[in-house]
């Protein structure tokens, strides 16, 4: 009788002490020893990073790892924000009748966790014709946060028999549907008009304004009657975007000092904000090159214009691009700051691309590397780089989503803790994509 009492005594003290060790673990996951890069909060040092709940819960120099339930060794490497990709093409697959658009683009969750991707804007695929097909087929289905700029031709990005449309540009009809989603439809984009008209950039603007929400253009043909001088000097407000800053294709470059022309030296005055838009064919070494390193003209943001044909071409990917302006000697803070807070911004969406504690943890775990790159553009020229950035683990709204080598699985051999046996805090990506595996 005696004895049964002390073992009863020992189980609930045991249990005690381990109820009290789970207390102590405030932490679902905590990233030690990481460079951190957070440009919103200007920190560029070896920091800790804790998360909990889905939020970053603490950035300090030192968080001791019995505080939380998982502890990942990120020395070495790079900790920064979950990567913004604000031109981006994802709206595919078969739709309703007559609702199908982007017939070159993809689903982005196979191409956007392994390079530290965590949020996309779809860059007009959808007009506001089709947006709820887009929402309903694609968004809603994928992990990777995607927010969407609306196209300003109804029926989106369809092609030239939609694209050149000018009954179906209603900015009044795209403002509407805008303003039912805010914060999930955060612009409006003009793209690929090649007419002399004005009227896709004055009705886009409508809309933004209606809306209260940046435009975003795609200035399609050079076009004499609609110079860029006056696209950027004149239609656009401040907060609004020009992407394909560097392609050339639409006199973006002076073409006697082969610097930035006057309307972008302008239009950033004013508040213009100018972005990669890399794509297929929207990135030139011969334009790129001087802007960049003689006269100081940087991106605001950089971004993909990921389609399946410019991710098998020089363009490949976010950290591809991302490569190409440290070959261009830019400091990797600010080639971060430019793939994080920057595109955040532009959207209205600052709550996203940062490592403040209560912000969403979406974070990306960088490996630099050192060694002898080439980076190529639309015509297939190359220039050389001395250093290359690799994803080793993608976190988004707390959940590993993508682990290169496994720094955050546990060794083999090694037994499971018995507070990650007891905890269903910590959660892994086999949790993270299991409820969407009925819907696939």
């Amino acid at each position: 009788m005696n004895l049964s009492f002390r073992s009863v005594r020992l189980a609930f003290g045991l249990a005690l002490l381990s109820g009290a060790a789970l207390h102590a673990q405030q932490y679902d996951l905590l990233l030690q020893h990481g460079h951190v890069i957070d440009p919103r909060n200007n920190i560029d040092a070896v920091m800790d990073v804790a998360i909990s709940a889905g939020k970053i819960a603490k950035v300090a120099a030192t968080i001791p790892s019995a505080s939380a339930v998982k502890t990942v060794d990120a020395t070495g490497l790079y900790v920064t924000p979950g990567l913004i990709d604000i031109h981006a093409h994802v709206y595919t697959g078969t739709g309703e009748k007559n609702s199908y658009a982007g017939d070159n683009s993809i689903y982005p969750d196979g191409f956007t966790f392994r390079v530290g991707v965590t949020t996309v804007v779809d860059a007009g695929g959808s007009g506001w014709r089709n947006f709820e097909d887009f929402k309903q087929r694609v968004i809603d289905r994928q992990q990777t946060r995607i927010l969407a700029e609306l196209n300003i031709v109804g029926s989106g990005m369809r092609g030239a028999k939609y694209e050149q449309n000018l009954d179906d540009m209603d900015g009044a009809a795209t403002a509407e549907v805008a303003k039912k989603y805010p914060g999930l439809i955060v612009g409006i984009k003009s793209a690929h008009f090649e007419g002399p008209e004005w009227k896709p950039y004055e009705q886009a603007v409508k809309a933004g304004t209606i809306a209260n929400i940046p435009v975003m253009i795609d200035y399609g043909a050079d076009r004499k009657e609609r110079p860029l001088y006056d696209l950027l000097t004149k239609v656009l407000r401040p907060g609004d975007i020009y992407t394909h800053v560097y392609s050339g294709l639409r006199e973006e470059q002076d073409p006697v000092t082969l610097g930035p022309q006057k309307g972008l030296i302008e239009g950033r005055k004013r508040g213009i904000y100018f972005d990669v838009g890399h794509g297929g064919g929207s990135f030139n070494w011969n334009v790129a090159y001087p802007i960049v390193t003689k006269f100081k003209f940087l991106p605001d943001s950089i971004s993909t214009d990921i389609h399946i044909t410019s991710m098998n071409a020089g363009m490949k990917d976010m950290l591809n691009v991302m490569d190409k302006f440290l070959a261009l000697g830019e400091p990797l803070p600010l080639v971060i700051k430019q793939s994080t807070s920057n595109p955040a911004h532009e959207m209205k969406q600052d709550q996203l691309g940062n490592l403040s504690e209560g912000a969403i943890a979406d974070v990306a775990i960088l490996r630099l590397e050192n060694g002898r790159f080439g980076f190529v553009d639309m015509n297939n020229v190359r220039v050389d780089g001395k250093q290359k950035l690799t994803c080793e683990l993608t976190i988004k709204d707390g959940k590993v989503v993508y682990d290169l080598n496994g720094i955050s699985a546990d060794p083999y051999g090694a037994p499971a803790s018995s507070a990650q046996k007891q905890s269903k805090r910590w959660t892994t990506m086999h949790t993270a994509f299991g409820k969407d595996q009925e819907a696939h």
